[in-house]
């Protein structure tokens, strides 16, 4: 039986990954009507991307949450055209979406340094405004965090995670034995001996109904979105959330977290995929596995077993299948080289793509000059 659940979910909300925010541009400045002067244009509201900043600190450092742009200078006789009020710059996390709050996307932040103008300054007053000045822009904005890594793990609670992050990376994530563990996303990083560094996330487990926003689903399955490929990870033993639920063998289980993936956003199962079967230290596991490599082998031949709302439209192809034990450390050194081949293949074939396209870009513009000559 699954406790502490609640406690999760409570010390989860320390964790922010949405943010509301009021900004405004800055008023512009007076103009000056016998000189015909113009008032300076009132400052802009800038969102950077920023390393080592999180939306709590932000949340600390600025508790009313509002971010005012400086005002234009009014024109006078000693600068008929008036200075641009101050630009308010705030410093955002990378991995940040910038939405009105009507929903629409006004941008996106990953990479350090990346700028967002979200509220422009107001003109300065002139003749066309009567030599009145224009108020600045002002709006509500929500900043959405997805974490940006190479891997997401995913699966459901007690899959063994965190022990397997812990395992295959420098990070020190909290392991319990209950199911709820991670509570908010986990960040490591894979060394390799040529000093290649892969970036790991570990996602709070999911729960059957997680598209649907059950157990913060959404809150958990949009870190997802941002990562390069996807680690499954499932115990060989099969798994239950608590006695009031079905038990689900480790098949059933891999179908069961497609099926998630693939109602929250579908394109998530076009992402390459590896599968790690954890906890190959328990009594029987060699069996388990054995039957589960026959299911995976053979999917449709198994699924007249299974209810029907259990069963994805399309199933995961897993580039590897990676037995492991997080005790042992059965597997980890495997699964650390898979992981590695996998993100260099697919970087190969993003360069190959590339080099076609550019390639063909070339071409194209070579006949259109020989046709101009």
């Amino acid at each position: 039986m699954v406790r502490g659940g609640g406690a999760a979910l409570r010390k989860y909300c320390s964790f922010i990954d949405d943010l509301r925010l009021y900004v405004r541009g800055g008023t512009g400045g007076m103009g000056y009507p016998r000189l015909g002067g113009e008032g300076g244009r009132g400052g802009d509201v800038w969102f950077v991307a920023q390393e080592r900043t999180t939306l709590k600190s932000i949340k600390d450092r600025y508790p009313q949450k509002r971010f005012v742009a400086g005002a234009g200078a009014n024109s006078s006789v000693r600068a008929l055209k008036g200075e641009k009020g101050k630009d308010c710059e705030v410093h955002v996390p990378l991995g940040i979406s910038v939405l009105c709050d009507d929903g629409k996307q006004i941008g996106e932040l990953n990479t350090a340094g990346e700028r967002c103008l979200v509220a422009r300054g107001g003109l300065g007053g002139s003749l066309a405004t009567n030599f009145l000045p224009c108020k600045g822009q002002r709006r509500i904005v929500h900043l959405d965090l997805k974490l940006i890594a190479d891997v997401g793990l995913v699966g459901f609670p007690n899959a063994g995670k965190s022990s397997l992050l812990s395992k295959v990376s420098h990070a020190k994530p909290e392991i319990a034995d209950y199911a709820f563990t991670t509570i908010k996303p986990e960040l490591g990083k894979i060394m390799y001996a040529d000093y290649k560094q892969i970036s790991v996330a570990d996602l709070p487990g999911l729960i059957e109904g997680a598209h649907a926003n059950k157990g913060m689903g959404h809150k958990f399955l949009k870190h997802v979105e941002r990562t390069k490929q996807l680690l499954l990870v499932v115990d060989v033993s099969g798994f239950q959330l608590s006695f009031k639920t079905r038990f689900r063998t480790a098949f059933e289980t891999i179908l069961l977290l497609t099926k998630e993936l693939e109602l929250y956003k579908e394109e998530l199962l076009t992402k390459p995929a590896l599968l790690a079967i954890n906890k190959m230290d328990l009594p029987n596991a060699k069996d388990n596995l054995n039957e589960l490599m026959k299911q995976l082998q053979n999917p449709q031949d198994f699924l007249h077993l299974l209810q029907e709302d259990v069963i994805p439209e399309s199933t995961i192809k897993f580039k590897d299948i990676i037995p492991v034990s997080t005790c042992t450390g059965e597997g980890i050194e495997e699964l650390k080289t898979c992981i590695r081949k996998s993100l260099d293949e697919e970087a190969e074939k993003e360069n190959e793509d590339y080099r076609k396209k550019k390639l063909l870009l070339l071409r194209t513009s070579g006949d259109k000059q020989m046709n101009r000559g």
